[in-house]
């Protein structure tokens, strides 16, 4: 068909009839309705005119009411956006000249309608199918009729959005033309004119479009001419271009910072709380940057109490956070209340760190974990974030003016004020530690005071707070803090307000990180509480308990194999465990709880191991045969949930590691090295990273059972070996070095395999941490096994590996590694020579090594001396650091 007969296109009167009945009937709120008419649309599909009277609806029917036209539109986007490309080319024709000729309907639903269209279509064919697009839209810009402008501009910002790569690359260089006229529209006298242009321009901040950039000055000029616009719109666009270009061209900004940032410290105020969030999203960004301190430090006392004041939450939040509500303990939870779980970090193994007083840098601030009624980000966290980061950069300088506001919040009569008087507090727990221990004898006690407070979210909120000076009260005396606050957080685990039991839950499960064994003296009343707890918690908070549950056996390690203890805990978990069905995704949290229950209690868990186990073995096959169907017939079979493979995996780990040789009958009487062999050939990296966890653990549990399948497991291990999947590599190398102990010598005839890449690995830069000691223990338990085939690349690795394991605590695994070391010097003394200050370095680490060991670093210490010479000695040992030349004369007499 050609251009004319396209405009010719005519709907039949009765067909244009039909489909706006099933418009309207699209509309019912009855189930049986809405699958009707959407078989119908199925059945319509097959008509390409089917489209062509859609965007006639559109478009044309001004009689009708503008739901109708628009819901017409939104299926038409539904269809391009899946099917454009099929139309035949006559209705695509018609679809974009209707856009067009109507993008300046009367009804700005209408014309947004066309607008996410045409954008629709732009990013599912391109703008090179389409190269009148942009000059009418461009040419519509400039109408002094209102409708066709802002019609035109809603359409470009929607393509701005979804294509700006599009725009920026297209080689007729559209973004040369656009850009300047973009900026003229900055002072339209239309306030949505004005927002448009700027929401326009933004999308290509971050992207660093070649055209913006080389309109930057004038971008900028615009934009501070906006900084007093009393639009809310044009306020909201201008405060996220400055966050965006403090991310990407804040050169430009320096000469201008002080006035953006008093700026930004009114805009953060603003009475409007989507603009103030905007602004507040400044503070996150800017302490991101080198220049923060300098550029910050005449405005941090002023903006401080800013951020305070917006940390308090809004009367709208209380609403809609029931927060007057105090008892909610028996109100079950919706389905839609419970979010959406992942199950934690599968088992990575990783070394001890000597020094673990530091929070988890990956750890995300959010003190209000359970605001689910809540926007997931508002004004309030977003204020509290910037607070917290802000003081780990002012650090104790913020407390001037931070303190005198923190007397007068935290004892507010009115309690929302106490409230976000108790959150600034927490929110500075970490960058103003130093400052605030002097304080703190004194509002801990309060805090813990506070948690009986009568308003629940003031003792939420203080269940948050103590738990960020939880690392303190451990290191007080017991009983000046820590028994108070187990006992008082107890009492709130069984609170009559959910959200308060929610919050006491995750500040227990901190404590029990923070105090380890200290909380041993304890362990009847905890047990007490959390058993009762599985009685009274609904389903969202009792996945907060098998969190408390299972860090709790983390942290007591074997003191929990008590029967008086076992005989309280297992009861309420097996409940649980046989009243839920294999595909039922609860089955997650409890299976993550049960793998640190069967650590801890070893051989406490004997009576409930073989059902367990059994069960565990039955979610990886079922999942397997699931995938297996899915491959073969899609379209039949849905793609299983790996995530029961994945904790199924981890418990059988946390049996072998609390069972050990124990595990061995059932090992041997089941389908366990087949279904392992599979997992560890998955594609799902989380599937093969728990898969390699098992198999170290079970050769350290059962190697006379794994030792028959070794040679199909280190094929697979070998190909594993990729740094780009951090955790299965590290999990792979942990169980390379796991067998080469139980196998000996006979490692020997793999080495070939893995060798290579882990001193590749190892001398890879910015390896991180864990991966880097797991290679290095690795390659020296591969040297205390084969040392002939390893001492060669001794020279290779040495400095790296020593300064890999100076950190770590003496355990078995770093005694194993050092021993390797010390063979393959003792073969290859030549490979030391050069880094010997950080072998030096390393064996000084040791706290209290074995004595055979010991004598071993002594040989080495002592050879070296002898060999080179008492001068060369001499010189060698005055360039050793001081603290590290005492210490190496303390042990080893040197």
């Amino acid at each position: 068909m050609t251009m004319n007969e396209c405009h010719e296109w005519k709907p039949q009167q009765e067909g244009l009839q039909q489909i706006i009945q099933l418009l309207k009937e699209s509309q019912s709120i009855d189930n049986t309705v809405q699958k009707n008419v959407q078989k119908k649309l199925e059945e319509l599909n097959k008509y390409p005119d089917f489209n062509n009277y859609l965007i006639f609806v559109l478009t044309k029917l001004n009689t009708q009411d503008e739901a109708t036209r628009s819901l017409s539109g939104l299926i038409l986007k539904n269809n391009a956006k899946a099917f454009f490309d099929k139309f035949p080319d006559y209705c695509q024709e018609y679809i974009k000249n209707e856009c067009l000729t109507c993008i300046g309907d009367q009804s700005q639903l209408i014309r947004a309608t066309i607008g996410i269209l045409i954008t629709t279509i732009v990013s599912k064919s391109g703008l090179a199918t389409w190269p009148q697009l942009l000059p009418n839209l461009s040419q519509f810009m400039d109408s002094d009729n209102y409708a066709s402008c802002e019609g035109a501009f809603g359409a470009l910002q929607k393509i701005c959005e979804d294509s700006h790569e599009q725009l920026d690359s297209d080689p007729s260089r559209p973004l040369d033309i656009l850009i300047p006229k973009f900026l003229k529209y900055f002072r339209h006298s239309n306030a949505k004119i004005r927002s448009h242009a700027i929401a326009c321009i933004n999308q290509f901040i971050t992207f660093k479009s070649q055209a913006l950039m080389n309109n930057m000055d004038l971008f900028l000029e615009n934009l501070f001419v906006l900084a007093d616009d009393t639009d809310l719109e044009v306020r909201k666009n201008v405060c996220k271009a400055l966050v965006m270009l403090l991310e990407v061209k804040v050169d430009k900004l320096m000469p201008h910072m002080n006035a953006i940032i008093q700026f930004m410290i009114i805009r953060t105020q603003d009475e409007d709380e989507t603009v103030a969030l905007e602004a507040c999203e400044f503070w996150l960004v800017l302490a991101d940057q080198d220049i923060c301190y300098e550029v910050l430090k005449p405005h941090v006392n002023n903006l401080i109490p800013v951020l305070v004041r917006c940390m308090k939450y809004s009367e709208l939040d209380i609403i809609l956070l029931k927060g007057d509500i105090e008892e909610d303990q028996n109100v079950p939870d919706r389905e839609e209340d419970i979010r959406p779980r992942f199950h934690r970090t599968t088992r990575m193994h990783g070394t001890e760190q000597k020094s673990d007083d530091q929070m988890n840098e990956d750890e995300e601030f959010d003190a209000d974990k359970d605001d689910d009624s809540v926007s997931e980000w508002n004004l309030r966290k977003c204020s509290a974030a910037g607070l917290d980061v802000l003081s780990n950069i002012f650090h104790d300088e913020i407390l001037e003016v931070l303190l005198p506001i923190l007397k007068e919040t935290l004892f507010h009569q009115n309690w929302e004020i106490k409230e976000s008087g108790i959150l600034v507090l927490g929110a500075v727990a970490e960058g103003c530690f130093q400052g605030l221990t002097a304080h703190l004898s004194q509002l801990v006690p309060y805090l813990i005071q506070c948690l009986s407070d009568k308003k629940p979210l003031v003792r939420s909120i203080a269940c948050w707070t103590l738990s960020r000076y939880a690392h303190w009260v451990v290191h007080q005396p017991p009983e000046a803090y820590l028994k108070s606050l187990v006992e008082e957080l107890l009492k709130k685990i069984l609170d009559s307000n959910k959200r308060v039991q929610e919050a006491a839950c995750s500040a227990f499960a901190t404590l029990e990180e923070e105090a380890g064994c200290e909380l041993v003296p304890y362990l009847p009343q905890i047990l007490d509480c959390l058993v009762v707890a599985f009685r009274k918690y609904q389903a969202k908070n009792l996945l907060i308990l098998y969190d408390a549950v299972g860090t709790l056996a983390d942290s007591v390690g074997s003191n929990l194999n008590k029967s008086e203890y076992i005989e309280k805990l297992m009861p309420p978990l097996i409940d649980k465990w046989n009243s839920l069905r294999d595909e039922d995704k609860n089955l997650f949290p409890l299976l993550e709880c049960l793998s640190s229950v069967a650590t801890a209690l070893q051989t406490g868990f004997i009576p409930y191991c073989e059902p367990v186990y059994k069960r565990c073995l039955t979610l990886v096959k079922q999942t397997l045969e699931l995938s297996e169907l899915h491959s073969k017939h899609p379209e039949q079979y849905e793609y299983p949930d790996k995530d029961f493979m994945v904790v199924a995996l981890d418990l059988l780990s946390g049996l072998a590691e609390g069972m050990g040789s124990m595990m061995t009958p059932l090992i041997a009487n089941s389908e366990i090295l087949p279904l392992l062999y599979q997992s560890m050939k998955d594609v799902v990296a989380e599937v093969r990273q728990s898969s390699f966890a098992l198999l170290g653990d079970l050769t350290k549990a059962c190697f006379e059972n794994i030792k028959p399948a070794l040679n199909d497991f280190i094929q697979i291990l070998s190909k594993n070996l990729n740094p780009e999947f951090i955790s299965v590599c590290n999990n792979a190398i942990w169980a390379i070095g796991e067998i080469a102990i139980q196998f000996g010598p006979e490692m020997s005839q793999f080495m070939g395999l893995f060798l290579e890449p882990l001193v590749e690995i190892i001398n890879r830069p910015n390896t991180p941490k864990t991966l880097l000691e797991n290679t290095a223990i690795t390659i020296g338990r591969l040297g205390l096994v084969c040392p002939q085939q390893v001492a060669p690349f001794l020279q290779s690795f040495i400095r790296v590996w020593c300064s890999s394991l100076r950190s770590i605590r003496d355990n078995e695994e770093k005694d194993s590694a050092f021993r390797g070391i010390c063979h393959m010097i003792t073969l290859n003394p030549a490979g030391v020579v050069n880094d010997f200050v950080f072998f030096c370095d390393a064996i000084a680490s040791w706290n209290n090594p074995k004595a055979d060991l010991k004598e071993m670093f002594y040989k080495i210490l002592n050879g070296f001396k002898n060999q080179v010479g008492d001068e060369n000695w001499r010189q060698f040992f005055d360039q050793v650091p001081p603290q590290l030349k005492q210490r190496l004369s303390n042990l080893y007499a040197i």
